[in-house]
């Protein structure tokens, strides 16, 4: 089993800072570039879990980079090149403070909300009666703040504009961008038989440019169900069968773990890893259409600081 890549300390010329977030080590190279390795690290409930999972970092860097490519006619993206399976370098754009999140089924937090009675996310309407998994008339923008430490909060656009957060004009591009890329995404799903469920974009600004930034349609920021057999299982109250990362939430949630002050993470055998490694392999073979192809396991820290430095010398 490759070795998981779950830290990185390089050095680059020109180099302003490194920003280690929950799952990516983020390079700014003299205030206009980002080098960005998207590592083995794993995270729920907004905790990074003590085991790195072996070669999610390329699964999500490569779905993220074909996503890229494949919407860069809706709104600009960061992208530059990919210069390493697990590194995009792209434009360091200013981000915006919101994520926007979409739904275009009742499930996982929009559905625990709704289970507790609330019948109102981030300021939008969900109709009664509906059911788990079940699909919205049109899909819904559920923002949440961007928190830089700790949990993002649900937050509505009325609030978001009344606070300053995102200027009404750009919030409404960045509402038009976000309902394009979702169907964008849907199509491109369903044509792999799967249904996009949900997921969240992040913006940035540059030169007065809104860009799409970070990670698109990967198992980290959406869920997928398969297609065939969802509507005899929403009929019957089954469980639909996904790929994304909720199964291991759900894993962490049935050990008792839900990233509440004084909760253990459970033990990650090496089962469980591979289990893991394994699905998320599954959902890019699914999605992408094409066989996943590992990237050589040798030395790859000495890799991917060569790949970027040779990358950024172009720039």
């Amino acid at each position: 089993m490759k070795e998981a890549i779950v830290k990185t300390d390089f050095n680059f010329p020109n180099q302003k800072n490194l920003y280690v977030g929950k799952v990516r080590d983020v390079y700014n190279i003299n205030d206009e570039y980002l080098a960005m390795v998207v590592s083995d690290r794993i995270s729920a409930f907004d905790v990074v879990l003590p085991e790195g999972i072996p070669f999610k970092g390329q699964v999500l860097n490569q779905i993220a980079t074909r996503f890229l490519d494949a919407t860069a006619d809706i709104v600009p993206n960061w992208k530059i090149a990919t210069p390493d399976p697990m590194v995009t370098i792209g434009h360091l754009a200013e981000p915006f403070m919101v994520e926007m999140v979409i739904r275009g089924y009742l499930t996982g937090h929009a559905w625990r909300e709704y289970k507790a009675g609330k019948r109102m996310l981030c300021g939008v309407p969900m109709p009664e009666g509906m059911k788990e998994n079940q699909k919205f008339e049109n899909p819904i923008i559920t923002p949440t703040t961007k928190a830089m430490e700790g949990h993002d909060e649900d937050i509505s656009k009325e609030e978001i504009l009344k606070q300053g957060i995102v200027a009404k004009e750009d919030y409404e591009a960045l509402e038009k961008y976000t309902q394009a890329l979702f169907a964008r995404g849907t199509e491109i799903a369903a044509e792999k038989g799967l249904i996009l469920v949900d997921t969240k974009y992040e913006f940035g600004k540059k030169e007065g440019v809104i860009y799409l930034i970070d990670e698109i349609h990967t198992p980290d920021s959406s869920r997928y169900f398969y297609s065939e057999g969802y509507a005899e299982r929403l009929a019957k109250n089954e469980q639909q069968k996904q790929l994304s990362k909720e199964f291991v939430r759900e894993w962490l949630m049935e050990n008792g773990f839900q990233g509440k002050d004084g909760q253990k993470v459970p033990e990650m055998t090496d089962e469980k890893v591979n289990q893991i490694s394994e699905r998320y392999i599954e959902l890019y073979e699914k999605i992408i259409g094409e066989k996943f192809v590992k990237a050589d396991a040798k030395s790859v820290n000495a890799r991917i600081e060569k790949n970027i430095s040779d990358c950024l010398k172009t720039l």
